[in-house]
C-alpha cells in the first residue's frame, strides 16, 4: 500500500505522492508533485492490496487494462488531447504499470453534485457544451479504432477554469475491428442493452453505437440534474445483486423482454428541464441515442453534432422570440432653434 510522500520513479522523472484523490475497482489515483518547475500530476497506480487478494486471471486482466490504456493514450496526437486526458509519463513500480496524467479539477459527477449543493446547477446550454465535447472525445476514440465502453460521470474530468470536460480511464477499451462478442466489461449503470444483456451465442456484441447509448444516458442525467434513467438504475442493481447473471434475472422480471429504456414520464421530465423551443430537437436526439436497437442510433459523431446543432438553433430561435421588441423613439426638439 502506497503512503503519502512515497517516491515513484517513471521514465521521465520522479513523483512524490501527496494525497489520494480517487479509487476504482483495481486502481488508485494520487495527486503527486513531479520534477521541479512542473505542475502536479494525477498518478494512476494499480491497487496493491486489491492485487494481492485477486486471483491470477484477475491480476492479468488488471495489468492488461492498464497496459491497454497506456497504448491508447500513447497513440494520440497532441491535438487529439483537447477532450481526452493527456498522458505525461509512464513506467513500472513494483512490477505494475503506472501512468502520470494531467491533473484536472475533479470528475463530472462530483462537480454536478457541488453545483447542485451551491444552488447553481448547470444551464442546459452548459450541458449541451459538455455533451458536444464528449461526442468529440468519443469520435477520437473511434477514429483510432477503439470502443470506449465505460462512459459515466466519474470517467469525465472537469476543468472548472475553462468549463471544459475530458474523457479519462481507457482500461475497458476494445478494438472496433474485433467484431466477435467479448467478455463483460464496463459499468452496469451506464450500459447499452447489448453491453449488459449477453447475445444469444454468449458474450456481448458491442460497437461504437454502445458508446452513443451511454452518451444519451449521460445527456438525460445531466439535463435532469443528476437523475439516472430507471433502465440504467435497474441494470446496476441487478448486477450488484447477481453480477453478470443479473441480466437474466432482470429479463425474467419483465416477462422475458427488455425493460423500457426511456419511459414516457422520464421523457416528460427531461422536456420540463429544457427551453420550450429546444424540446423537440433535444427529445429527438435523446430518443435516437437511447434506442434499444444499436442500428437505430446515430451512425457517427458527425450525425450527433448535426443533431446538437439543431438543438442550439431551437434555443437561439426561442431566445429571439422571447426578447422584448425594441421601440424606436424619435427625438423632438423643444424650444428655439
Amino acid at each position: 500500500m502506497q503512503a503519502s510522500d512515497a517516491i515513484i520513479t517513471l521514465e521521465l522523472g520522479h513523483y512524490r505522492l501527496r494525497e489520494q484523490i480517487a479509487q476504482s475497482a483495481y486502481g488508485v489515483i494520487w495527486r503527486a508533485s513531479g520534477p521541479p518547475g512542473t505542475q502536479d500530476v494525477a498518478l494512476k497506480l494499480i491497487n496493491e492490496a486489491q492485487m494481492a487478494r485477486a486471483l491470477p486471471a484477475q491480476r492479468e486482466r488488471w495489468i492488461a487494462s492498464a497496459s491497454n490504456e497506456i497504448t491508447f493514450l500513447r497513440s494520440l496526437e497532441p491535438w487529439d488531447e483537447r477532450h481526452i486526458v493527456r498522458l505525461l509519463d509512464t513506467g513500472w513500480h513494483k512490477g505494475l504499470p503506472v501512468m502520470a496524467l494531467e491533473l484536472m479539477s475533479g470528475d463530472l459527477g462530483r462537480h454536478l453534485a457541488s453545483l447542485k449543493a451551491s444552488g447553481t446547477p448547470p444551464s442546459f446550454s452548459r450541458v449541451l457544451e459538455w455533451i458536444s465535447q464528449l461526442n468529440q472525445a468519443l469520435a477520437k476514440v473511434h477514429q483510432y479504432g477503439w470502443r470506449y465502453l465505460d462512459l459515466k460521470p466519474s470517467n469525465v474530468l472537469v476543468d472548472t477554469q475553462r468549463n471544459t470536460v475530458k474523457l479519462a480511464d481507457f482500461g475497458t477499451n476494445r478494438l472496433l475491428q474485433a467484431a466477435h462478442a467479448h467478455t463483460y466489461s464496463g459499468t452496469a449503470n451506464w450500459q447499452a442493452p447489448e453491453q449488459f444483456f449477453p447475445a444469444a451465442g454468449g458474450g456481448y456484441a458491442t460497437g461504437r453505437q454502445s458508446d452513443y447509448f451511454a452518451l444519451g444516458a449521460l445527456f438525460y442525467f445531466l439535463a435532469t440534474g443528476g437523475t439516472a434513467l430507471r433502465f440504467c438504475a435497474s441494470c446496476g442493481q441487478a448486477y450488484r445483486d447477481h453480477l453478470a447473471a443479473g441480466a437474466q434475472q432482470l429479463l425474467d422480471r419483465h416477462g422475458g423482454i427488455l425493460p423500457p429504456v426511456l419511459a414516457d414520464d422520464e421523457e416528460a421530465r427531461f422536456a420540463q428541464k429544457l427551453p420550450a423551443a429546444a424540446q423537440e430537437p433535444a427529445i429527438a436526439l435523446l430518443r435516437m441515442l437511447l434506442d434499444a436497437e444499436p442500428g437505430n442510433r446515430p451512425r457517427n459523431a458527425l450525425q450527433i453534432s448535426r443533431l446538437l446543432a439543431r438543438v442550439r438553433e431551437g434555443m437561439e430561435a426561442g431566445a429571439m422570440m422571447a426578447a422584448p421588441q425594441l421601440v424606436e423613439f424619435g427625438w423632438q426638439r423643444v424650444g428655439g432653434a
